[in-house]
This record gives C-alpha cells, structure tokens and sequence, in this order.
C-alpha cells in the first residue's frame, strides 16, 4: 500500500509554529515513528516532496474534527460525500468514523481502542479459534481479536466505511494478508452461506437499532446460534440509547430474542455497553 502522510489540526499547529525543519508524527500516532518536514516561507515540505501552502496549514489547525492525509502532491480530506450520507475520519486516538455526524466509536469515556478491547474481553477469543465479526466498521475488533491468535472473518456492508478503513492506518492489517478475512456484504444475509457449527466467537457489533433493525432481529440471532459452535461465545454491543431520556431498554429486548433463539447464559456486560450470551454445550446443556 502506497504511504500517505497524516495532518490533523495537531500536526498543522506544530508546523506553523515552527522554523527551519520539525519532525512530527504523520501516521496518526500508530507508531512512534517521526519524519521531516521542511518548513519554508510558503508553506511545509512533506517526505514525499508535497508543498502543503500556509494557508492550508491554517484551515486544518483550525478544524479539530477532521483527518486529512498528503498523497501525490495534494492534500485530501479522508472524508466521503456517498448516497447515503457523510463519511469522515475523526482525529482521536486511534481515529474513528464519524457518519452523518454520529461517531462510530465511543470518545468520551474511553477511547476507541479501548472501547474495542472491552467488547473483545467479553469473549476472550484465544489461539486458534475462528471468530465473526460482523458489522467490522473500521476492522479495530477483528484486528484485536486476530492479535489473541484467532482466525478472523469480518463483514462490512457500507463501500464507504470500507474507502476510510482503506485509508486509515491504523485499520493496516485488515488489508496485509494476516488471520484476517474481509467480506464485502449484508451480514443478514452474508451469515446464512456459512455452514452449521462454524465459529468459536460472534461479536456483533451492528448500527443503531433505526438503521439496521434486522441485525436485531430473532430471526438473526437464530442464524448466529446455528454458526456457533456448541459452546460457542457471543458478544452483542447494544450501547444504551434512549435509555437516559425514554426509559426504554433496549438491552432487555435483545436478551428476550437471544433467549428465544436457543443462548443461554444471557447477560449483561456492563463497561462493553452489551449482552454476552452462549450456545450450550449440548441439547439442554
């Protein structure tokens, strides 16, 4: 893959305080590696031999909410106008997604990265196991769970989310061959092609209950159940919307639906904001 250099607000602000030459951090802090850029009276010179001018430096210092990236002498937004709506990178640490103004990822209590690790923690997927992930957004849970060792199909329906996972480097190792799988889909309908029995861990981490309904559904979650394996694990992320403001638990309703399709074990993992849930052992197990 082609190495783009990153710039958020904090990287312009650095250059237009600087003289002579700065070294900055251009791969949005996934490593702690540094590179040159060459500041001059017109603006900075990137490693790639991109001017990036002054008065550009200026407009990105004073956007705190978007990434932008250098690439064959330009600078881009890493942002999407599609059909149904707009895609952005958002500069936290790692980034997440930000789609019509909603964030992908939780940011106020922890960052996205350990928000991740908590939905992974809840099923624990160890060396060799096979996991679906099903809704892989920017690929942080299938990247973590295939780092613990297992074997990693992850499902992504939106081509924009899959444009910006592309683009961020911190989603990297989705797209370099290792123990993960990237399947381009609907999950309502990508899980019924696989066979009974096939995965040691589900973590279904779907969209608003508005926006995908179905991923919330009986009849899904009769699917996940018949490609767990018996003892299989599941974690559902649910978050807790409208809960503050409507009184409605949303959690309580998936866990009915869970309990209906066959899981047992059905319970609450609260610093996930989720339901984790198992198939028995055995019939009646």
């Amino acid at each position: 893959m082609e190495e783009l250099h990153y710039i958020t607000f904090r990287e312009a602000g650095m250059i237009l305080v600087s003289r002579g030459r700065v070294k900055l951090n251009l791969d949005l802090r996934k490593t702690s590696r540094t590179w040159e850029v060459e500041i001059r009276g017109d603006g900075a010179l990137f490693p790639d031999g991109t001017l990036v001018e002054r008065e550009v430096l200026e407009k990105i210092a004073s956007d705190k909410g978007t990434v932008y990236f250098v690439s064959n002498g330009g600078v881009y937004k890493a942002a999407i106008a599609g059909e149904t709506g707009f895609y952005k990178l958002v500069p936290t640490i790692p980034p997440t997604i930000e789609i019509n103004g909603v964030r992908m990822h939780r940011t106020k209590e922890v960052n996205p990265l350990q928000d991740t690790r908590n939905k992974v923690n809840a099923v624990k997927p160890t060396e060799g196991e096979t996991v679906l992930d099903t809704c892989m957004g920017l690929g942080y849970t299938a990247i973590e769970a295939s780092k613990r060792g297992a074997y990693v199909i992850t499902v992504e329906k939106d081509p924009n989310v899959l444009e910006l996972a592309r683009i961020n480097p911190w989603s990297r190792e989705l797209f370099t061959g290792g123990k993960v799988q990237v399947i381009q889909g609907d999950s309502f309908e990508v899980v019924k092609r696989f066979k009974p029995e096939s995965f040691d861990v589900v973590i279904h981490d779907p969209p608003r209950f508005s926006l995908a309904g179905q991923l919330y559904s009986e009849e899904f979650y009769r699917e996940l159940f018949r490609i767990l394996k018996p003892g299989g694990r599941l974690f559902h992320y649910v978050g807790n919307p409208g809960k503050k403001y409507r009184k409605k638990d949303l959690q309580k309703g998936v866990m009915e639906r869970l309990r209906r399709a066959g899981f047992v074990g059905v319970k609450r993992v609260e610093e996930a904001l989720g339901v984790v849930a198992r198939k028995p052992e055995r019939e009646g197990g």
